[in-house]
């Protein structure tokens, strides 16, 4: 297996009101937002479209649990079921079980200071 990570799809943090923070950027940083947050469109090097979802989620989300943190990392990915079973195989704390959607596949992993890290294998087009 050559890629593993392929890019980032997305930042989510806590926010203590989400829709002031999805105002606030959207007033002056120019945010395109929505109910979910902002969708960043880009294409890859060979020209397909991309995108990299950024989110607020409110303060007493369990989203990303059992990390602690006030945020979580999203990684697109290249073939996920793959991925997790070489990342269980060399030791890494897999995460409830692979979901799989219209727009994707999610796994969700640890990395080695307890960060909760969301892996996602995405169908862009099903966002187009």
């Amino acid at each position: 297996m050559k890629k593993r990570v392929t890019g980032i799809g997305g930042l989510f943090f806590k926010s203590k009101d989400t829709n002031a923070s999805k105002a606030w950027y959207k007033k002056h940083l120019g945010f395109n937002t929505d109910d979910y947050g902002c969708t960043f469109w880009w294409k890859d090097k060979e020209g397909n479209d991309c995108s990299t979802q950024w989110s607020p989620f409110p303060q007493e989300t369990t989203y990303f649990e059992p990390s602690k943190n006030e945020f979580m990392f999203n990684y697109r990915v290249e073939n996920l079921e793959a991925l997790l079973v070489i990342l269980k195989e060399e030791g890494v704390t897999i995460i409830g079980e692979m979901q799989t959607y219209e727009y994707g596949k999610f796994g969700w992993i640890l990395d080695n200071d307890g960060h909760k890290i969301e892996l996602w294998e995405p169908v862009d087009k099903a966002f187009l």
